[in-house]
């Protein structure tokens, strides 16, 4: 398999065409952007103001230095990486499309919500004739 995740860190590669590792311990996120001209702008919005639309787990990740960021995670815990979170921010409009978060830059991730759950079957709204009623040409 493929990935930028490797058990001793992540995997870059340099300006000049090197791959370099870069320790879990020494990362806080990553963040994967539209724009890289954008990119140095800090992360827009830390947490969600409202109740997530998109489906899966409202999550809040309290870093090593305090800092706060609320994301999503995937509703289905086999795409959970073993080194760290994949989540979608909350402003996934914005230049940062969804930050990776190191299980080692954390002091605590709660689970806030699920959005969307499979459990909870959608009623349909419906409205049944009224069978007393005659039809028009009966």
């Amino acid at each position: 398999m493929l990935t930028y995740q490797q058990p001793t860190g992540v995997e870059l590669l340099k300006q000049d065409g090197q791959i370099t590792t870069v320790p879990y311990g020494e990362i806080k996120s990553i963040c994967f952007v539209k724009e890289f001209e954008s990119a140095r702008e800090p992360l827009e919005g830390g947490v969600f103001q409202t109740r997530p639309k998109m489906e899966g787990l409202w999550i809040r990740m309290k870093f090593r230095d305090g800092e706060v960021l609320d994301g999503v995670l995937p509703n289905n815990l086999l795409q959970l990486d073993p080194w760290g979170y994949t989540v979608t921010p909350p402003e996934p409009y914005a230049n940062h499309q969804r930050i990776f978060v190191p299980r080692e830059a954390l002091d605590s991730i709660q689970v806030l919500g699920v959005v969307g759950s499979p459990l909870r079957k959608r009623t349909s709204k419906r409205v049944k004739p009224d069978t007393a009623q005659p039809g028009l040409f009966g």
